[in-house]
């Protein structure tokens, strides 16, 4: 197997491990949450793990089948919706994440 046959999966696997890094953290926002009684954080937890939720079951599967499509065909992957798209839900997931650490 060559590396443009695997590139396919190893894309996916990084969009997963993108997507369990946000349920992680909305998990320990969603801790925090009924440690300390806040029900703003418990809104926020749910929100971030919404977030991460979405990039497991709907970018990260769209992404694979596009980068796959694209290395069957022998084509640049110039698609930049999905990498900024992930990139805005891991900057906001650290931003509600820091805020929780702030005010808590």
């Amino acid at each position: 197997m060559t590396a443009v046959e695997t590139q396919p999966e190893r894309t996916a696997l990084a969009w997963q491990r993108t997507g369990l890094g946000v349920l992680g953290v909305g998990g320990l926002l969603g801790h925090r949450a009924l440690e300390t009684g806040r029900a703003a954080l418990l809104v926020a937890a749910g929100c971030v793990a919404l977030l991460g939720l979405a990039v497991l079951g709907a970018m990260a599967p769209l992404r694979y089948r596009q980068v796959r499509r694209h290395v069957e065909r022998r084509t640049a992957v110039d698609d930049r919706w999905a990498p900024r798209s992930v990139t805005a839900t891991v900057l906001l997931t650290a931003g509600v994440a820091a805020v929780a650490v702030v005010l808590s």
